[in-house]
């Protein structure tokens, strides 16, 4: 068996790994994880990914959790081009630098707005504090300022003057706010141009396919009792 990739578009770094192995022309079999359905929690994905998370790769025998780490194996296994995780130093370094600051800055905001602003109010019937929503479009708009100050500066992307790992990151984030009807970009003219290089790099048809099903999120029909049930413990994580 050939290298599968279990995803869900829904996710923003599923997105992130799709967007990289359709890019770089890598062959994969697609298994689809449906997290709205809590295919995730089921044990037969367990056996591919004890964390019950997605994305997850299996490659023959071999399994991987974490999309950093299943970013970083499949351009070390397909040797894909340089600027996605250049071999300079100190290029490579801001890459990493961005990787490991996004988890817990701009994946926490941009989720959060995401699922507050829609997810919890039309797909779950839950009642979002406005107090709630202000906060974490504040929280949003600082890491926003951030990811322009500290990241991109005056470069035309996050490492430099390609294309990286890290942009493949940071904009499949940005697209979940966006889903939601955040204007992300609207008052931000630099993230605005970086988020045009960024798809003009992965191609506007590929960008698209990826993000057809977050797009439509705002049509979800309501949950049924028995998965707004499961969705509980989420609900009580990402409304503090």
């Amino acid at each position: 068996m050939g290298l599968e990739l279990y995803l869900d578009l829904l996710s923003q770094p599923c997105r992130a790994v799709y967007i990289f192995a359709k890019k770089n022309g890598i062959p994969f079999e697609l298994r689809p994880v449906e997290l709205l359905k809590g295919q995730h929690h089921s044990d037969a994905f367990a056996q591919v990914n004890p964390l019950r998370k997605v994305p997850a790769l299996k490659d023959g025998d071999f399994t991987l959790a974490e999309s950093v780490a299943i970013l970083l194996y499949l351009c070390r296994k397909y040797e894909a081009p340089d600027h996605w995780y250049p071999q300079d130093l100190q290029t490579r370094a801001r890459v990493d630098e961005y990787l490991s600051w996004q988890h817990t800055a701009l994946r926490s905001s941009c989720t959060r707005a995401m699922w507050q602003k829609v997810m919890f109010p039309v797909f779950l019937g839950e009642r979002v504090p406005p107090e709630t929503l202000a906060s974490t479009l504040a929280e949003l708009d600082r890491c926003l300022q951030l990811l322009e100050d500290k990241f991109l500066k005056n470069k035309d992307f996050l490492a430099g003057p390609h294309i990286s790992v890290a942009d493949l990151m940071a904009i499949t984030e940005l697209m979940h706010p966006v889903s939601a009807g955040c204007h992300v970009f609207k008052s931000r003219p630099k993230l605005a141009a970086w988020r045009q290089r960024v798809e003009a790099a992965i191609g506007e048809d590929l960008f698209r396919e990826a993000h057809e099903a977050v797009m439509k999120v705002k049509d979800l029909p309501p949950a049924d009792a028995a998965v707004k049930e499961k969705f509980k413990p989420l609900v009580k994580v990402l409304l503090q």
